[in-house]
């Protein structure tokens, strides 16, 4: 047996606990983990803090993963221990304590800290921040004496902490430095209803105010604001903000700047060294948010363990407010500065607010206040720089704030948790698979809601919608492949997809067959799908022979010597590029393309299964012709400028059919079962698309066992 490989990790926070449970799932066997953290608790939501301070959770309540959870899975957990030195020549880590620990592998996840600004007296006891645990402890200590708190910060962690505080029975003031709350994610008058609803639940602020000095002598006794007036408080919690802990890795020789520079791996300037989390750089931006830690988090986890990974780029920030009776939602770009308006609503009635903006045509940001059922639609629409004209598909049937309704037209693939990249099928499937009855059952087995919780409400929606529709509604009941087993096509795939075996033969005893030989129906859709999952090379099976002649790629190619000379499309390149890509590949059912330079070129573009167009706005791409009875016209899957993006474009489509369509279910057939808007917005969401192409690329080598050496398909994947 060989010996595992040694990884440690420097923090036990959010970020690098998250990509130790990526780790895990890929490949458990493949380390010896090792992880260190400063405080005396295992893993939890600091997100959720705000919970614990206002009484709505205990500590337990906000525990992710518990001792058993290490114990577990053999990691090695270091608690009340803070890393100060990391020795990269000889791979080695050192603690304050005294503790030294090897790796082959270093993650640092160490986070960040409240930034405390150069105010006079700010060290004072009286005086603390809102980070962690502690000093959620501390913040109900002081309750218990005292009556007056003072919070420096007006933004989101600020206000949470002072609604905190609020519930613990103590006087709360906000000061604030602008002249609205939480400047950085709303606008003028979304802030304004927020101050007007938080006033009402007893909150002063004090806005446009610097502060000057704690005033007290041996403790703090209140602030003094620039221009001399002064405020009485007992306790003041500072809240403006947050600093990446970087010194341990600049005191060790990695390249920092205001946090720990990566690059798309999350790998530092030190060889073996990654960074992940609030104490990461990437491109010139340190996240303090949950969702694009956790992103970061699983590309590290694929870079760790040694797998083929889209790159992270980069995310979009948003919030969600978290104080008892207010729900705040922002993303993107809000600010006048960044972008225009593409949507304004004010519903003084029922106290919801809307706004949406944009740029060049495309949405880039959007404000919901007293109403946040619409945040993860909006979130989708930024992240891909949606074009406006989406917006009105996206808000329609949401104007009454009915959160079934909108749980019951969301498309499958929507993610309802933002956070950890819950989608709205993944839930019902697990309700309907668990027989899971509430939103917290839910929460435990997909993790939807488990993070910020602010698709809580939507997560019980959605919940309420699977069981309201029931079973056979929800997945309707498809028939067997054949006679010789109970399994339609999609329990087959998944069957498959889940079990180790390897030829159709074992596939058949393993899964029960009736007949262990197998029928023409059955055989060579089995052979279909292990080969669809890289469990079945050339040469093998008949079933596997059979797929391969009867299901492959054509592609015809028209040509014109106009458009050849001014170089404007060339589509004999095209062509000859996409079947190179699927030369020996298989598909559900025969695939016909067809490239031409011009619509009007005799090639039957919009009667093939994929035909790819040049015209005055670029290349064209259709899919889903056909033919023959019944007739049907290729439906506009997109528009690209260029070759390399057409190409892109054609072959995501094709992989999408590949991975989703039964075996011997048509395009045309497929595309009227998915849907084209559904197609087009999944092929039109950049990652997808990218896995789309990553995992074309694979088929294609394990069925090759070589790597095609083509620079046109190669550069589709770069």
């Amino acid at each position: 047996m060989m010996e595992r490989k040694k990884l440690v990790v420097i923090g036990n926070g959010m970020a690098g606990i998250k990509c130790v449970e990526e780790i895990y799932k890929l490949d458990p066997g493949l380390y010896q983990i090792t992880v260190f953290g400063s405080e005396p608790h295992p893993n939890y939501n600091r997100i959720l803090l705000s919970k614990v301070l206002q009484g709505d959770s205990s500590i337990d309540d906000i525990t992710i993963n518990d001792w058993s959870w290490y114990a577990e899975r053999d990691i090695r957990l270091y608690t009340g221990e803070t890393v100060v030195r990391i020795h990269p020549d000889s791979r080695i880590i050192e603690t304050q304590s005294g503790i030294r620990a090897e790796y082959d592998a270093l993650i640092i996840a160490t986070g960040s800290s409240a930034f405390i600004p150069p105010i006079a007296g700010i060290h004072k006891s009286g005086v603390i921040s809102f980070r962690n645990i502690e000093d959620c402890k501390t913040m109900m200590n002081y309750a218990k004496k005292y009556r007056k708190a003072a919070v420096i910060g007006g933004g989101l962690l600020g206000l949470e902490a002072a609604r905190g505080l609020l519930n613990l029975g103590m006087e709360t003031d906000v000061i604030h430095n602008a002249s609205y709350l939480m400047n950085r994610q709303l606008d003028r008058m979304s802030a304004e209803l927020l101050r007007k609803e938080l006033e009402q639940q007893g909150m002063r602020f004090w806005l446009n105010k610097e502060t000057e000095s704690i005033t007290g002598l041996n403790r703090a006794k209140g602030v003094r604001f620039s221009g001399g007036s002064t405020l009485e408080a007992d306790l003041i919690v500072v809240s403006v903000g947050i600093r990446p802990n970087a010194e341990l890795a600049r005191r060790s020789g990695i390249e920092t700047n205001r946090a720990i520079l990566v690059d798309d791996y999350m790998r530092t300037s030190v060889p073996g060294i990654y960074a992940v989390g609030e104490c990461a750089e990437h491109r010139g931006i340190a996240y303090g948010l949950v969702a694009p830690l956790y992103e970061q988090g699983k590309v590290l986890a694929s870079v760790i363990c040694g797998r083929e990974t889209p790159p992270y780029t980069g995310s979009v920030p948003y919030a969600q407010l978290k104080v008892s009776g207010v729900e705040v939602f922002s993303a993107g770009e809000i600010r006048e500065t960044e972008a225009e308006t593409a949507l304004q609503q004010y519903d003084g009635v029922n106290g919801t607010y809307k706004k949406v903006t944009m740029k060049s045509g495309t949405v880039r940001g959007a404000i919901l206040y007293g109403n946040t059922a619409e945040g993860t639609k909006l979130l989708e629409l930024v992240k891909r720089e949606a074009p406006v004209t989406a917006l009105q598909a996206a808000v329609s049937g949401n104007e009454s704030g009915e959160l079934d309704d909108t749980a019951a037209k969301m498309p499958d693939r929507e993610s309802v948790c933002a956070c950890n990249a819950v989608s709205k099928a993944a839930i019902v499937e697990a309700v309907i698979e668990g027989g899971l009855q509430t939103a917290e059952q839910v929460r435990d087995r997909t993790k939807a809601s488990s993070s910020c919780g602010g698709c809580r409400q939507m997560v019980a929606a959605v919940v309420k919608h699977a069981i309201r529709q029931g079973k056979t509604a929800m997945v309707k009941e498809e028939p067997a492949v054949c006679g010789c087993t109970t399994l339609s096509h999609e329990q087959l795939r998944s069957a498959i997809a889940e079990s180790a075996v390897s030829t159709p033969q074992e596939t058949m005893l393993a899964l029960g067959w009736f007949n262990a030989a197998g029928c023409s129906r059955c055989l060579p859709a089995v052979a279909y799908y292990l080969a669809l999952n890289g469990k079945e090379t050339a040469g093998g099976t008949a079933g596997h022979g059979l797929v391969k002649e009867q299901f492959g790629l054509s592609v015809g190619i028209v040509t014109d010597e106009k458009a050849e000379r001014t170089q404007r499309f060339d589509s004999r390149s095209l062509g000859t590029a996409l079947y190179q890509v699927w030369d020996g590949q298989f598909f559900p059912a025969p695939v016909n393309a067809s490239v031409t330079t011009g619509i009007g070129q005799p090639a039957g573009i919009l009667v093939r299964d994929i035909g790819i167009t040049g015209t005055p706005a670029g290349w064209e791409i259709y899919a889903a012709g056909h033919a023959e009875h019944p007739v049907k016209q290729g439906q506009l899957v997109g528009l690209a400028e260029t070759e390399e993006e057409a190409l892109a474009l054609a072959v995501s489509c094709l992989q999408l059919y590949r991975e989703r369509a039964e075996f011997g279910e048509a395009m045309w057939k497929w595309l009227e079962k998915a849907g084209i808007v559904e197609i087009r917005e999944t092929l039109y969401d950049a990652g997808y698309r990218r896995d789309l192409l990553i995992r074309a690329k694979a088929s294609e080598l394990l069925m090759k066992n070589e790597e095609r050496p083509g620079e046109s398909y190669a550069a589709i994947i770069q």
